[in-house]
């Protein structure tokens, strides 16, 4: 039986890996070759996303999709639009019941997915995430996801504690209104948690990079952080409303000390605590215009259509390899 035989609306596979590859040439092979000897429930697809890298992923992965003896799609960015762009991509072509992301580097164990995915699937969650009890990652890295997961607990409506791992499985339901989603800032943990609050968690192991750095660099993270701070909530803004109003108290004040003073003393205040009450609020003031400016800035670039993803190539499953 091949896929297509499968009923409309009914999904044509049980299990879909998406893995964005960037800079992945020398363990995405390893990673499907893992995967492939995989066999969960209604069958198991793979989809790479090749994020516009700079080594030569776009050819290991070609050269996958025309072996693989599992249904693997190759999907290419035009460039490089980021991670969760990435993922969004290899969203819109999954087939699966369920759906689990994972990156490309094996820091995530493949033996993991059966697990991830029975969880979700037998105990009816629309989502399961992973937690480490250690992570393999630098220090510094660990503290920026640490602060990122503070930042969703303040900012976004989920379940105080969960750990927001980009090692996930998410149901066709979720899917399907995730990658309705078009603009061009997608935060896939924000997208999720607007959908549902049927979300478990499990431990799972986590390995140390076999090859090369992580991807990720301070400037990739603090992209992270806006995409999750403007695009699903107000607060930024309300917190520059309160920050102006206690300026504003604050100056109130000052100006009636200064008011008080000079009908006291012969002379007011010097220049040295003008200054810095002029720079205190001078701070305040652009802190606040950068925030607006941040939430206009990209309100424009949606209006304007920028995309959140040119997909330049797709190679679908080989026929040979979509037989049951």
């Amino acid at each position: 039986m091949t896929l297509e035989d499968h009923p409309v609306g009914t999904p044509a596979i049980g299990l879909s890996i998406v893995v964005p590859v960037y800079r992945g040439a020398a363990t995405v092979g390893r990673l499907v070759e893992a995967l492939s000897v995989l066999r969960p429930a209604g069958g198991i697809e793979i989809i790479l996303v090749n994020d516009g890298s700079p080594d030569d992923s776009g050819d290991v992965c070609r050269r996958l999709a025309e072996t693989a003896t599992v249904p693997l799609t190759y999907i290419e960015h035009a460039r490089n639009f980021g991670e969760h762009n990435a993922v969004m991509t290899g969203l819109r072509h999954a087939r699966g019941a369920y759906v689990i992301n994972m990156d490309d580097d094996l820091q995530n164990p493949p033996e993991e997915v059966i697990r991830l995915y029975d969880h979700a699937r037998l105990g009816g969650w629309d989502v399961v995430y992973t937690r480490y009890a250690k992570k393999e990652h630098e220090g510094w890295r660990n503290l920026g996801s640490r602060f990122a997961n503070w930042v969703a607990d303040q900012l976004m409506d989920k379940p105080k504690g969960l750990y927001l791992s980009s090692f996930r499985c998410m149901s066709a339901l979720v899917v399907q209104q995730v990658t309705r989603y078009s603009g061009p800032y997608p935060y896939i943990d924000g997208l999720i948690m607007q959908v549902t609050q049927r979300i478990a968690s499990i431990e799972v192991a986590h390995y140390a990079r076999e090859e090369g750095q992580s991807n990720y660099t301070m400037r990739r993270l603090i992209r992270l952080w806006l995409n999750l701070a403007t695009n699903f909530s107000v607060l930024p803004l309300r917190l520059a409303i309160f920050a102006g109003a206690g300026m504003g108290a604050l100056g109130f004040l000052l100006a009636i000390f200064v008011v008080v003073e000079a009908f006291f003393r012969e002379t007011p205040s010097g220049w040295a605590s003008s200054m810095t009450l002029m720079l205190l609020i001078a701070g305040v003031q652009f802190l606040i215009l950068g925030v607006m400016g941040e939430y206009v800035g990209r309100a424009f670039l949606s209006a304007n259509g920028k995309p959140q993803g040119v997909v330049r190539e797709v190679i679908h499953p080989r026929e040979t390899a979509v037989q049951e």
